[in-house]
């Protein structure tokens, strides 16, 4: 009971930080009913436990002028190939790397933010699977992103005369990657920007990037919908995840793919779902506390009478996590 409790109240931390702007520590005070000092302790042993990781941001994959593109990726390998995973981890693009159960071992997410950097990459993974034993892998190309990270994208449209540019790009980029567990301030962003991007700076024909302006950019970003949400990576295992399933899901009629991806979204259970162009056209990954959530996370798809078949691959071991997705 003892551990069912702290998972509880972890979860619900973790979850205080989750939120469409930087987190205020008086207004965590006042909706979590602790003091600051206790806060703080709670953080801090989260942090030692390795509970949590790092503070991070959601960007919403239909930024303009070009919408990020998600891409999976499909493994057959085996556990003699350790170099083959080391390559693998060392794409900065790859989000998501897990050993999965059946034909194909690993199962990776990748982002990319044009087509001329998922070609580069492209070209990177057919060298590494080159020199694997099976030389066998499937690439799937997502069409349309419905939910990430927990995040319904139907509720968080841009506006369509709002492009992002080079600037905004390397701003998301730094509130994304870079933050540690402590909140980057606008003068640290600054910071980085003159000290790690100094390429960048002289392309632009600027010295830097001044504080105001990093601070404007943030908030319009934030109102704009493109920065989804601020969040904390953390480990799903020791907050009381204990499943993960990728499901893929082929409705009985395929025009209603949009329509039954818009009522999937609402799931609890569904952290990501992707349109894919395949005959399972539906692709989900499923999050839940345990077993018994994932059957009843299947027999709700079925007995709606809109799914003509279900494929589940499940998670063996999650080899690098993005894991930020809304709690439950």
């Amino acid at each position: 009971m003892t551990k069912t409790r702290d998972d509880f109240k972890n979860r619900n931390l973790i979850k205080s930080f989750n939120n469409e702007s930087k987190y205020v520590i008086t207004e965590l005070t006042q909706i979590l009913g602790y003091t600051r000092q206790t806060i703080k302790k709670r953080f801090d042993d989260l942090k030692i436990e390795k509970i949590i990781s790092n503070f991070t941001i959601n960007i919403n994959p239909n930024i303009l002028p070009i919408n990020l593109k998600y891409v999976l990726l499909e493994i057959k390998t085996n556990p003699n190939e350790p170099k083959l995973l080391e390559n693998l981890l060392k794409i900065s693009q790859l989000k998501i790397l897990d050993g999965i159960l059946g034909e194909y071992s690993l199962f990776a997410l990748l982002i990319f933010h044009s087509s001329e950097e998922y070609y580069q990459v492209l070209s990177i993974i057919d060298k590494i699977m080159a020199q694997s034993y099976f030389k066998k892998y499937h690439i799937i190309e997502t069409i349309k992103v419905f939910k990430t990270n927990g995040i319904e994208l139907h509720n968080n449209e841009i506006e369509p005369n709002f492009d992002i540019d080079s600037i905004d790009y390397v701003i998301l980029k730094i509130l994304q990657e870079n933050q540690v567990l402590k909140l980057l301030s606008t003068y640290e962003i600054k910071d980085i920007i003159n000290d790690k991007y100094k390429d960048f700076l002289n392309e632009m024909n600027r010295q830097e990037i001044s504080q105001s302006t990093i601070h404007n950019r943030i908030k319009k970003l934030e109102n704009k919908n493109v920065i989804l949400n601020y969040a904390l990576n953390f480990c799903p295992k020791k907050i009381g995840y204990r499943g993960k399933y990728l499901v893929r899901i082929k409705p009985k009629d395929p025009s209603k793919y949009d329509e039954i991806a818009l009522n999937l979204v609402k799931s609890q259970y569904i952290t990501d779902l992707f349109r894919i162009g395949e005959q399972h056209g539906l692709f989900a990954i499923v999050r839940v506390k345990k077993v018994e959530n994932y059957a009843e996370f299947i027999k709700s798809l079925y007995q709606s009478d809109e799914i003509e078949d279900t494929f589940t691959s499940f998670v063996l071991d999650e080899l690098k996590t993005y894991t930020n997705f809304v709690i439950y």
